[in-house]
Formats: C-alpha cells, sequence, structure tokens
C-alpha cells in the first residue's frame, strides 16, 4: 500500500511538471471548459490575521484543481502541499473545492493567486489578496494647552504607517468639524497622514471634548479626544440681600458681587460712579454694607472684578425715597446690564393720605359752591312792585307817601303787578 501511494503521487507531480510547462510556454488563461466553471474570491485580510482561499468548480469531470502562489509556485496540488510553507493549511478539499487558509499575513504575501482546473482546455482564475495594515494609535497633539477666549489655537492628529492611507475627521462635542490633512507615502504602499484643526475657542468651549476619528478599513471606533481649556474673563453679578422692597430713608443696604471667572477673579473692587464712595460704606470682601441710608447716598454703584484675561463689571442704581411711600419719580432709563433700586419688581403701594386728602378738597369745594348758590337764591326770591305802591316812592314826607300808598291817585282803574 505504501508503495502504491507512492507511484500515485509520483504520477500526480509529472502531470503537474507537463502542465506547469505548457502554462509557460504562453497557454495561461482563464477559459471556459464546457459544462465546467472555475470560480474563486478576492480576500482583503488584516495584517497578522488568516486568509481563506476558496477555489471552486461546479460539476467537475474528475479534473485536477490545485493553487498556486503569485510567484507561480504550486501551494496545493489536490490535497499536497508541495510549498514548504506551514502557514498554508488545507481546510477542505474535494472533487468541487480547494480550500486553504493562509495564517499570520504579511505584506509580502499579498498578489494574485492562481486556481487551475486541468481540463482541456485548461482553466484558470484568479482570487487577489490584499492586505489592510491599520494605522498606530492616533497621536493629538495642540498648540497650546490653555486658551483665552477669542483666541485660535490649532490641534493636529496624526495616523501613522497604514495600508491603504487613513481619512481622518473631526468633533467638537457632537458638532463636526473640517481640518486640513496631508498625507505622507512611505514604504511598500504605507502612509501616514496628518490632519490639523484650526478653531476659535469662545467660554462655552471650556471642558468640550475635541475627537479625532480614524476611518480605516482596518479598524472600527478608533479614536483619541482632548478637552478644551479655555480661560475667560469674569462673569459679575450684583446681588441685592437686603432689603428685598424698596429703599428707604433710614434703612440699612447690603449687596454682593458675585464674580465667576477662569481663572477665578484674583481682585474685587466697589466703586460709586461719578461721585465719592459714602464715607460709612462698609466693604467686607465681596459684600458692601450701607447703613441709614439718606438720599445723598442715590446713584451708581459698581462691582469691578479682573483676573488674567481681563475684567468686567456690574452696576446698582441706588434711589432711596422718603419714610412715608410716595410715587417714584418717572424715569426713561433702560435698565439692562445693571440693577436699579427703583425697578426692583415690588407692587407700588397705594397712599391713603394722599386720596383722602384730595376728597377732602373735593368735598369742601362742593359745599362751599352750595353756600353762594343759597345766599343768591335766598336774596333774589319773591321781590316784586305794583302800581299802587309806586306813589310812595316819589312822596316828599311820610303823611303823602301813606295817601298815595292808599290808593289817592286817578289811575287806579289801571293797577297792574310787575315781577321785577
Amino acid at each position: 500500500m505504501a508503495i502504491s501511494g507512492l507511484g500515485t503521487h509520483s504520477i500526480s507531480l509529472f502531470f503537474y511538471v507537463i502542465f506547469a510547462t505548457f502554462l509557460h510556454k504562453g497557454a495561461a488563461q482563464t477559459i471556459s471548459a464546457q459544462g465546467q466553471n472555475l470560480v474563486t474570491n478576492n480576500v482583503s485580510v488584516v495584517e497578522g490575521e488568516t486568509a481563506i482561499i476558496s477555489c471552486q468548480v461546479k460539476d467537475n469531470d474528475d479534473s485536477v484543481i490545485q493553487l498556486l502562489n503569485p510567484n507561480r509556485q504550486t501551494i496545493y496540488f489536490r490535497d499536497v502541499r508541495p510549498l514548504k510553507d506551514s502557514r498554508f493549511q488545507l481546510v477542505n478539499f474535494s472533487d468541487n473545492e480547494l480550500l486553504v487558509s493562509l495564517s499570520n499575513v504579511s505584506l509580502s504575501d499579498e498578489g494574485r493567486y492562481v486556481c487551475q482546473l486541468y481540463t482541456d482546455p485548461p482553466q484558470e482564475a484568479y482570487a487577489d489578496i490584499t492586505v489592510l495594515v491599520p494605522p498606530g494609535n492616533p497621536i493629538l497633539e495642540s498648540r497650546e494647552e490653555i486658551v483665552s477666549e477669542g483666541n485660535e489655537t490649532e490641534i493636529t492628529c496624526t495616523a501613522m504607517g497604514s495600508k491603504p492611507a487613513s481619512t481622518i475627521k473631526w468633533m467638537k462635542g457632537d458638532q463636526p468639524l473640517q481640518g486640513e490633512a496631508t498625507v505622507e507615502e512611505l514604504y511598500d504602499r504605507m502612509f501616514t497622514v496628518t490632519s490639523r484643526l484650526r478653531l476659535t475657542v469662545s467660554k462655552e468651549d471650556d471642558g468640550v471634548a475635541v475627537i479625532c476619528i480614524i476611518d480605516h478599513p482596518a479598524v472600527k471606533d478608533f479614536q483619541a479626544q482632548k478637552y478644551l481649556e479655555v480661560q475667560y474673563k469674569p462673569e459679575v453679578q450684583i446681588v441685592v440681600e437686603f432689603p428685598e422692597g424698596l429703599t428707604r430713608e433710614g434703612e440699612n443696604l447690603e449687596l454682593t458681587c458675585k464674580a465667576n471667572g477662569k481663572p477665578q477673579p484674583h481682585q474685587i473692587n466697589w466703586l460709586k460712579v461719578d461721585d465719592d464712595f459714602p464715607s460709612h460704606a462698609v466693604i467686607t470682601g465681596s459684600d458692601l454694607f450701607i447703613e441709614n441710608l439718606n438720599k445723598s447716598y442715590n446713584g451708581t454703584y459698581r462691582c469691578v472684578a479682573s483676573n488674567l484675561v481681563g475684567e468686567a463689571y456690574d452696576d446698582y442704581i441706588l434711589y432711596v425715597y422718603d419714610v412715608l411711600t410716595t410715587t417714584p419719580p418717572p424715569t426713561t432709563t433702560t435698565i439692562n446690564a445693571f440693577q436699579d433700586s427703583r425697578a426692583d419688581g415690588a407692587p407700588q403701594k397705594i397712599d391713603h393720605a394722599v386720596i383722602g386728602g384730595i376728597v377732602a378738597v373735593v368735598v369742601f369745594a362742593m359745599l362751599c359752591l352750595l353756600i353762594v348758590l343759597g345766599r343768591y337764591f335766598a336774596r333774589h326770591k319773591g321781590t316784586y312792585f305794583t302800581h299802587e305802591a309806586k306813589g310812595a316812592d316819589d312822596a316828599a314826607d311820610a303823611d303823602t307817601a301813606i295817601i298815595n300808598a292808599e290808593g289817592g291817585h286817578n289811575n287806579s282803574d289801571d293797577k297792574k303787578e310787575y315781577y321785577i
């Protein structure tokens, strides 16, 4: 049995030599024999992994299948491996299939592999093996570690030694950004890609992640990220601690200046705009305290905070009311970046004393008008003269007046009355 097996193997090798010689003379081409079809597939494999090469025959008539490497060396003749490379292993062999694995693939293994079928005429099919080389870990570098708001910074991301060349994408948070890429070809069709991202930062960018994403067929979710560190000038706000409502004479005022920035403000100052600061005002850190308010303290009080980036301020307008509630004077000032003690949102209180005085004046005026009208109508009520008494007015003495009044005249028949 051993001798018989050896003889069969020798005969197979003899036919292989004759067939290889025939191909070398120029008959190597893909030809379809009647009733048979040789099929194979291209393979892409990551360096260091295993590639599977398949030679399949449909409707095989017991023709011999063999596999050649890119140098036209026989890897497998049927189920025999003449090539002494143990990385090639037989996965499956039958009349219709030759399936071979290649482990620990390297760049030198890349090329066109040939499936051959002993027919008349012979057939060939080609399987191209493409070796993918993933890039190294992305290198992320920044021109400045700390950036001030409003300034531009540059970040570079490098994907080294990949095949094919990588594609680099950028994200800031969930916002895609566009970088500028340069591709450098090295050796054996290896590439290094560098992308530069330039962006102007604001205070809202502080702590936001900038992500470099490597897109390559050999790797997935390959990325590196850097958190932006942005310095910005203080944000200042004056908070009224006391009083809750209107500021009145004799009361106390307490203000707190809240300032946040990066870095934290190293200095906070209080001042009164265009005027001297009250002599007995007390400043403790960021707090301002003024007791026993009076109208001479009216004005604009400003809190100024500063750090290494710059300074900012907030204003508070103080208006001191009388002890009794009075209607505040009208103003057209627009309150925007500052506060105003006249416009703190407190509801306007109704002054009942003022309303009572107005009502009393109105009632008094009406009474006076009624008295004058009453006296006028009382003087003229029922006043009239008759011709009977008309003669008494013209008499020289009392006796004559009585006689005339008693009707001692001749035109008594024409008596008439006149109302005046």
